[in-house]
């Protein structure tokens, strides 16, 4: 039995040492891969500072981590890290990124060498005929049966090789993907949470023109009643007010919407947002000079681009794996067993065992083959286009999300004069009136052009909002340091 065991052992050493010589065989088939030379992120000007990056407003300095506490907010920080924490997009990106190093995982076991056993006992008796001895009933007895296995795929062309590295870019982009869903979380929970606070801001501009309308609507009537304003102008004066009362539901219906969607991005239930939450009034704002990089930062920094290169590369991985369909496959397999009857158990007699390869190669018909490295090449094509796209949009979002916010800013300086003129206005009126010097109505049309301003800046101040998170959403950041520090 000791004698067995040792010849099986120098027999899967033989096995194994077959396996190192093929490891250091010919190089596996199909392209290397690098990122081709004529690929967008490859141009000169991918890499040059933004051409809407204007002094002054933004910087050339790198974007933090965690870009959100530029708004030092804590509520918005706390909502962001609960986001990252507990965000069920989050979950499914991470589920699935451990279902691909599983996969990565299953290919590089193809690489080693596979072990099978097998055996048991059985009661019974064989056939007389298969003794060759027609009429006779062999007596029943006790038997076992036992083998055992070794086989390995000899890589002479590398498909196995090439099957890991397109497991490992795989496994790659995963995780990319995984980075740029927690991008969209943070800005997507930041957004939710300035939808809030600008629907908040917008109901109190609303508000105060309602009530500056509620009071000319009594002004008018009195004024009807002493005989100096028609009927006319009490129902003029009505029908503003209804139609600026009108505009509270909607901007009520938009920051309940933005509570409901905040609560979802954080993982809570519609009515589990915070009571602070719901009164805030004030957008956040980042005051400072933004930083923002440059273009070769950016596209360091994306995941999107990164997980699009990372396809990429299997892509062109895939190319050897249907090559080496071409060639044949090699199998170098080594059995033993041993069957009997229980009373033999170890009996030399009861021994068997082969060594051999198994070679298998279709030909001449290799239509099949050479299907499949077109399909391959063709996928390869189809992501360099995905890839070199996705270097542009990303170009072009940022570019567009600067010249949005720089634009809006000058727009905001134009409505925060008109506001202070207004106001200038409606304190001029209001010290005519004390004076006797003009009517309430004028005074009050000042207080109404007082209020439609201030509405439009806190139209403004809201998209000011929007548009700064949507820079910080384009420039890709907040995945380098997820999770709670």
């Amino acid at each position: 039995m000791q004698s067995a065991a040792r010849t099986l052992a120098q027999r899967l050493a033989a096995v194994a040492a077959a396996a190192l010589l093929a490891a250091c065989g010919t190089a596996p088939v199909g392209p290397d891969y690098a990122v081709p030379a004529d690929a967008a992120i490859h141009r000169p000007g991918a890499a040059r500072p933004f051409a809407q990056a204007q002094a002054g407003l933004y910087a050339a300095a790198p974007l933090p981590d965690r870009w959100w506490r530029l708004y030092d907010d804590a509520r918005l920080d706390g909502l962001v890290t609960r986001a990252l924490e507990r965000n069920t997009d989050l979950r499914q990106a991470v589920a699935n990124l451990e279902r691909v190093r599983a996969v990565e995982e299953e290919a590089a076991g193809a690489r080693r060498p596979q072990a099978t056993v097998s055996g048991g006992p059985s009661y019974g008796h064989v056939s007389g005929l298969s003794l060759l001895q027609p009429g006779y009933e062999p007596p029943n007895a006790f038997h076992y049966s036992a083998s055992a296995g070794v086989s390995y795929q000899l890589d002479l062309f590398g498909q196995l090789r090439r099957a890991s590295e397109a497991a490992a870019a795989g496994t790659e982009a995963a995780q990319a993907a995984l980075d740029l869903a927690r991008v969209t979380v943070a800005a997507g929970t930041a957004r939710a949470y300035a939808d809030v606070c600008s629907a908040g801001l917008k109901l109190q501009s609303a508000r105060r023109s309602l009530e500056i309308q509620r009071e000319a609507l009594g002004v008018t009537e009195r004024l009807q009643q002493a005989g100096r304003a028609g009927v006319i102008d009490t129902s003029r004066a009505e029908a503003q007010l209804r139609q600026l009362g009108a505009a509270l539901p909607p901007l009520e219906a938009e920051r309940q919407a933005a509570l409901y969607r905040l609560a979802t991005l954080t993982g809570a239930l519609p009515q589990d947002v915070p009571a602070d939450v719901a009164g805030c009034s004030t957008p956040p704002r980042v005051a400072a000079t933004i930083p923002v990089g440059d273009g070769a930062a950016l596209l360091r920094r994306r995941p999107d681009v990164r997980q699009a290169e990372r396809s990429l590369a299997e892509a062109t991985a895939r190319i050897g794996v249907a090559t080496a369909d071409l060639y044949p496959k090699v199998q170098l397999g080594l059995s033993t067993g041993s069957v009997g009857p229980a009373t033999g158990f170890g009996r030399g007699d009861t021994f068997s065992w082969s060594l051999g390869p198994l070679i298998s190669w279709t030909i001449p018909n290799t239509g099949v083959a050479q299907a499949r490295i077109a399909q391959a090449e063709a996928g390869t094509r189809a992501a360099l286009a995905k890839f070199d796209g996705t270097v542009l949009t990303a170009l072009r979002e940022t570019e567009t999300a600067l010249s949005a916010y720089a634009r809006e800013l000058d727009r905001h300086a134009e409505l925060q004069a008109a506001r202070d003129a207004s106001a200038t206005v409606a304190g001029q009126a209001r010290a005519l009136y004390r004076n006797g010097r003009t009517g309430y109505l004028d005074a009050l049309d000042a207080e109404r052009g007082l209020a439609a301003s201030e509405a439009a800046l806190a139209a403004s101040d809201a998209q000011l909002a929007a548009d700064q998170i949507a820079l910080f959403l384009a420039l890709g950041g907040g995945w380098e340091a997820a999770g709670p520090q």
